[in-house]
């Protein structure tokens, strides 16, 4: 209870804050030292300065150091309408306490100094939007479905994806160490009935052969004078690099930042980027064009910290001819013709001639690489679109025609599949489907391990809980103090 009278105070200043006052009209209420003044006294003279129809919101619930205001509980409410969510329970009591609960593992980030850095903020909303932008059909459509401008929606939506990836890695920190044994997954199935045995999905597993249309000499020219012209503007002080990376880098990642990447080391960087980037001393001076597999950049020095840099840059891909991508369709399906004719494995083709470095390795097996660990069987729905696409065609051992796809560096290539493998939905078994059962019986574990943690947690934090919520049917007992 050692935050119990920053809390009051802070409770006071929000209340205040949610009643409609300024920073200096709250000031004027609780003086200079917050501490002098009570929770109770300022929102007594806030209520007195303005009538209660002025009010538009209010803090409901204070946990730790964080206030939950009601307009909090209802965009939740409105949010799980939209999304045709039902919650357990009476949603007034549910939604302000699944938000307090959220509240508990931030004040555990804060405690534990977790991080989420700029570019997982980015990452995390770039993904939503791109999400709803394939739902609706266009950005134009989303903008004007929601009434704001896509960077409008990311500013809004930064603060919310902080905090979600910070309450994610909470949890992570919480449940790493825990564990369970193949006599654990034995016993919690072996008096299960048949129905509760969870189902698994068909699960395939995929060989791949790409190759690179060849870009022409023209377009590579094309690209690095494009390139040359960015230098040339920011050099002449016509605009910053910054502007630029915005309107015209390919990289989605970071052009909506101005280009920047966070304090990143050498080994996350592309080998032959981060040879130039680090070599730059001067945060005026542009790189040289420099070439990855991800397409040509130029780069800005921001800042070095001991063995990390952040920096700007500007991407562009050269584009891919409608005639090379034709040239590299029709060598596939040569190298196609000649797999079914038995010249060859598709194994030692993709050993030999696959363009993808991270099947060639392994004789053009795709790997499916999650937190759960990595293994090469896909549901359906964790391959590739395109790849799956065709694979939903294919009978085990068949190999496909060629087909074009963008792979996970951006890059349009051509390729060829064969269905490995294929096995068709059915209940889990122990000797088939262990890492399934494993799964299931060690996520079990880590959900009771919070929810023990929640419990407990709340003996320790400060909570503080407005008196409409006394009677409510709590999932945890301790809200209420």
């Amino acid at each position: 209870m050692k935050y119990a009278g920053k809390i009051m105070a802070a409770f006071a200043i929000a209340s205040g804050m949610a009643l409609g006052l300024n920073a200096n009209n709250v000031k004027r209420f609780v003086g200079n030292n917050s501490r002098q003044v009570t929770a109770a006294d300022t929102v007594k003279k806030v209520a007195d300065y303005y009538p209660e129809s002025s009010v538009v919101d209010e803090v409901i619930w204070v946990v730790g150091d964080e206030a939950i205001l009601k307009s909090d509980v209802e965009a939740m409410r409105l949010q799980a309408d939209a999304e045709n969510i039902h919650f357990n329970g009476d949603p007034d009591c549910t939604i302000p306490e699944q938000i307090a609960v959220q509240k508990l593992f931030l004040h555990q980030a804060a405690i534990d100094s977790i991080e989420v850095t700029e570019a997982e903020i980015s990452q995390a909303v770039d993904q939503q939007i791109n999400y709803w932008i394939q739902i609706i059909g266009s950005r134009e459509k989303l903008e004007e479905y929601r009434k704001k401008s896509i960077l409008q929606m990311r500013q809004e939506m930064h603060d919310d994806f902080r905090d979600r990836q910070m309450i994610e890695k909470t949890r992570a920190k919480l449940v790493e160490n825990i564990t369970v044994s193949p006599a654990d997954v034995r016993n919690y199935f072996k008096d299960l009935p048949s129905d509760s045995i969870p189902f698994v999905p068909t699960e395939v597993e995929v060989q791949i052969i790409t190759r690179t249309p060849k870009i022409s000499a023209e377009e590579i020219t094309r690209v690095k004078d494009e390139l040359r012209s960015y230098t040339d503007r920011v050099n002449r002080g016509e605009t910053s690099f910054s502007m630029l990376a915005r309107l015209y880098s390919e990289d989605p990642g970071t052009a909506r930042q101005g280009g920047e990447l966070d304090y990143t080391g050498r080994g996350m960087l592309d080998p032959a980027f981060a040879n130039v980037a680090f070599n730059l001393t001067d945060p005026k001076k542009i790189s040289k064009i420099v070439e990855t597999e991800f397409g040509y950049h130029i780069i800005q020095l921001i800042d070095k910290r001991g063995d990390k840099i952040k920096c700007r840059h500007i991407l562009l891909k050269p584009k891919v001819s409608d005639e090379a991508i034709d040239q590299g369709k029709a060598r596939l399906d040569s190298i196609a013709d000649d797999i079914r004719a038995g010249k060859f494995s598709f194994s030692e083709a993709a050993s030999y001639i696959s363009d993808d470095k991270d099947t060639r390795n392994n004789r053009g097996l795709m790997a499916n690489v999650s937190d759960e660990g990595r293994t090469s069987k896909f549901r359906m729905q964790d391959l590739p679109t395109e790849v799956a696409r065709v694979v939903d065609t294919l009978k085990v051992g068949q190999v496909s025609r060629s087909f074009q796809m963008v792979n996970s560096k951006g890059k349009t290539v051509c390729a060829i599949v064969l269905l490995k493998s294929r096995v068709e939905g059915h209940r889990a078994t122990i000797t088939e489907d262990f890492q399934t059962m494993k799964n299931v019986v060690l996520a079990k574990r880590r959900e009771a391990f919070i929810k023990e943690w929640v419990q407990n947690k709340l003996k320790s934090t400060y909570v503080r809980v407005n008196d409409r919520y006394k009677d409510c049917k709590f999932e945890y007992q301790g809200w209420i103090k």
